[in-house]
């Protein structure tokens, strides 16, 4: 049978470095710091061998060992006087000059010429010496690797999952700078400037931001966070503790139509307003049942997976409260305290999405596994990162990983845990979806300082009591379909709160429940033109609207019959009838008119009127406008007819123009130069004048011809 000979060339050349290295020239996205960290460390354990790696440091002794092994088994076979003539090549035995060379420079450093001239010369000698020294340093090296790996291993798993990690270095940095107050309100003020300005694709109507809550339990977590960290901050009276309290688990949880959070026996509601005498929570015009004693609580935790029973009486109860809104005017701290808290509801439900997302995947993996296994097939998913022991198994299960990262928050928050190894064991467990939660800490502490403003600044505390009072009276929120009916009543609210808010932005706020959905909507209100006019003017007009409107209209005694039932006299009721019928047959008529003289009109001019100053501005957009249904087209047939009338009228004018001011011979003189026939340096060439029509009049073109030897050059 032919044989076949294969041969293997190594690669001991080259060596691959990453683009982004600083030692290469090309130019690509930058990665993280921990990502060349872990080249360099790899470099170190499995590079080439010019880098002097301990890997292959060893592996190129071992190999000197081997071929000198070898070359003395084979003296050993030799007779003496054989030996004394016998002589090793450049490559000492072996196959290549380089390996052995580079082992005995590594050991004998200047000595190592004289030493391969004995090995080469008298290798009987030599060989036992050399080999016996390079045996003695491949158990002192050996010993020195296992200390190397385990300081290399530790390395290795720290760098492993932070190289991973594209987004956590930047995220915090650019997260701190967008929690600041400047940038929330910077946010919302370039949004409304592009509404009111038109020059974006947002309508005016239409809010400025709005932010979904699709999972009211989140809502109770991040009410168990702030309340905890809240409790343990000594800087806080306890007056204001329970007042903080009581926004955290009554006021905030009555706009998002959330159940409520407890409330020890010393932090009691006590606003009439807040719970009315039949046991119901009013929550914009709709009833909502007040927590009872022993209720749900902000702190409950879920696991991983776990829902939500719709057939709990409290949940029934918030399906039932679908198409409902709140109305809340604020102040920028309330704004600022809105935000933070919706961002920290939105990376809690982003962590809780994450791990339930990882738990589903397992689950689906163990099902893979067990089918396997059925069908008798051995295979077994791994995860390839643990088999190379470059992270090590969570400690965690997968169920209780939401609990766990609350439980660290916690631990963050109190200072128990440092802020590298939370997020390291975040990294652990969510892998590249743990930057999300780096600035948790930072986010809580944002919260609870705005919420200090809103139990200490009089004008937070004067915008929540008037937000109390008008819900009392429905003119902050209730069921949307019935929305128009307190629209004059939400205009006085507002006006309110725009007063008492004159020296600070104006905010519109509205949570809408819908499909189990509580969607809010922020809208920064303009106030400007109302701060230029004069205040007793914008007073006099708010009550004089709020006389028009009839606001005071519901409380009137029903024994004013004659309100609610107006009374008719018979005459003028038949009168009345009579001109409608009039009415009726003077519209057909003119739309009979309209229909024969093929008019087509409409009036869709729109104007509004200023809140505060009452002024009217136009609707852009908007117009009145009547016109005949086919004038466009006849206009167009009709043009030339125009124009040749108006040309003709030009031309008398012009005809009797020129009999008046020009002689003859001028207009002669005119002609000859037209035509190239005056007596001038002219280059040779012939004109010809050609009459033709444009638009139905006729004209004359000029065309000039020269001879191609004399034609002047183009400019």
């Amino acid at each position: 049978p032919q044989r076949h000979c294969m041969t293997v060339v190594l690669n001991d050349t080259w060596v691959s470095f990453p683009s982004w290295s600083e030692d290469s020239t090309f130019v690509s996205s930058k990665k993280t710091p921990y990502e060349e960290q872990l080249h360099h460390l790899i470099i170190k354990l499995h590079g080439c061998e010019t880098c002097d790696c301990l890997d292959v440091v060893l592996e190129t002794n071992l190999a000197t060992i081997r071929v000198l092994e070898s070359v003395q088994k084979k003296l050993s076979r030799l007779s003496p006087e054989d030996q004394e003539r016998f002589r090793l090549d450049d490559c000492l035995g072996g196959t290549s000059e380089v390996i052995q060379r580079r082992a005995v420079y590594r050991i004998y450093g200047d000595k190592a010429p004289e030493i391969i001239e004995g090995l080469k010369k008298s290798p009987a000698t030599a060989v036992p010496v050399v080999l016996k020294r390079l045996k003695a340093k491949e158990e002192e090296w050996r010993e020195a690797q296992q200390g190397f790996n385990k300081i290399w291993r530790e390395q290795y798993e720290k760098a492993y999952l932070k190289s991973l990690d594209h987004q956590g270095v930047n995220f915090k940095q650019n997260d701190m700078k967008a929690l600041r107050s400047k940038s929330l309100l910077n946010e919302i003020e370039s949004v409304g400037h592009q509404s009111r300005n038109g020059s974006g694709s947002m309508s005016s109507s239409e809010p400025h931001m709005m932010f979904t809550y699709e999972d009211k339990q989140i809502l109770e977590d991040a009410a168990s966070l702030i309340i905890y960290h809240v409790k343990r901050q000594p800087t806080i009276h306890k007056d204001d503790k329970d007042h903080i309290k009581r926004i955290i688990q009554h006021f905030v949880p009555d706009l998002f139509f959330s159940r409520r959070g407890e409330l020890s026996d010393t932090e009691e509601w006590t606003d009439e307003e807040a719970e009315p005498e039949d046991g119901t929570e009013r929550g914009g015009g709709a009833s909502v049942p007040t927590a009872a004693a022993g209720g749900g609580s902000a702190a409950t935790q879920r696991a991983v997976g776990e829902k939500v029973d719709l057939r709990d009486p409290e949940a029934e109860h918030q399906k039932e409260l679908d198409g409902v809104y709140n109305l809340f005017f604020v102040n920028n701290n309330w704004y600022f305290f809105l935000r933070l808290h919706q961002t920290l509801c939105s990376r809690l439900l982003r962590v809780y999405r994450q791990a339930e997302r990882q738990l589903l995947e397992h689950r689906a993996e163990q099902s893979r596994e067990r089918l396997l296994m059925a069908e008798g097939r051995r295979e077994k998913a791994c995860d390839l990162a643990m088999e190379l022991r470059l992270k090590q198994p969570s400690e965690v299960e997968l169920e209780e990983y939401y609990p766990a990262f609350l439980d660290m928050v916690r631990s963050l928050l109190d200072g128990n845990l440092d802020s590298t190894q939370y997020e390291d064991t975040l990294r652990e467990m969510f892998t590249i979806h743990a930057y999300i939660g780096f600035t948790i800490d930072k986010v809580i502490h944002n919260i609870i300082r705005q919420l200090q403003h809103l139990v200490s600044d009089e004008v937070c505390l004067q915008v929540v009591d008037l937000y109390l009072a008008e819900r009392k009276r429905g003119a902050a929120g209730g069921n949307l379909s019935s929305q128009c009916v307190r629209a004059a009543w939400e205009t006085s609210y507002q006006w309110k709160a725009e007063r008492i808010m004159a020296e600070e932005n104006c905010f519109k706020v509205m949570f809408i429940q819908n499909k189990g959905q509580v969607t809010m909507t922020l809208e920064l209100l303009d106030t400007e033109e109302a701060q230029a006019d004069d205040p007793l003017d914008v007073q006099c007009l708010s009550s004089y609207m709020e006389q028009f409107v009839g606001t005071e209209s519901s409380l009137c005694s029903q024994a004013e019959g004659y309100f609610f039932k107006p009374v008719f006299l018979p005459r003028n009721l038949r009168r009345f009838r009579r001109w409608q019928v009039r009415q009726v047959e003077a519209m057909r008529c003119r739309r009979e008119w309209h229909r024969q003289l093929a008019v087509e009109n409409a009036g869709s001019l729109e104007c509004r009127f200023k809140l505060n100053t009452h002024k009217m501005v136009f609707v852009m957009n908007s117009e009145d406008y009547m016109y005949r249904r086919g004038a466009l087209v006849k206009a167009r047939k009709s043009q030339h007819q125009v124009a040749a009338c108006q040309h003709e009228r030009f031309d008398k004018w012009h005809q009797s123009w020129l009999a008046n001011h020009v002689p003859a011979s001028a207009e002669r003189s005119v002609q000859n130069w037209l035509m190239g026939e005056e007596e001038e340096d002219f280059i040779p060439c012939k004109t010809t004048c050609l009459s033709t029509e444009l638009k139905g009049q006729a004209v004359n073109r000029y065309q000039v011809h020269y001879s191609s030897s004399k034609a002047p050059s183009s400019p």
